[in-house]
């Protein structure tokens, strides 16, 4: 559902979209070949979560801008939602990889804990008579 949504979306803007779907392992993956390219390789957990918070607050100098009361500075860099959203998802896959964690199996179990613990949490679409 969600990536047609992106496609209608593209569609309407007169772009083709061009996505590819890949799974979190083959994101997870990729990341580990571009990083194991460098000598340094993956930075140490304390500065994965400094780098994550410095992202998050460019994420939210963005929503601001655009949702906010807060508009850009005319000299300000045009940044997007989008960038700053992938960067977060760098970020999530290089300390992930750090650590030896499966993303994929981490979302299973998220998810399972809200669809049990959060299962009458919320007003579910189309139940009421």
């Amino acid at each position: 559902m969600f990536l047609q949504d992106v496609d209608n979306i593209l569609t309407k803007r007169g772009k083709e979209s061009t996505m590819t779907e890949k799974s979190l392992a083959q994101i997870q993956r990729e990341v580990d070949a571009y990083i194991s390219q460098f000598k340094e390789g993956y930075f140490q957990p304390l500065t994965m979560l400094a780098r994550m918070s410095e992202e998050v607050g460019e994420l939210a100098r963005e929503v601001n801008h655009r949702f906010g009361e807060k508009p850009k500075k005319p000299t300000e860099a045009d940044n997007s939602i989008e960038m700053e959203l992938g960067d977060i998802l760098f970020i999530t896959v290089c300390f992930a990889n750090s650590l030896g964690i499966d993303l994929t199996e981490a979302h299973q179990k998220v998810m399972h804990k809200f669809q049990t613990r959060d299962a009458d949490r919320w007003t579910k679409i189309n139940t009421e008579p």
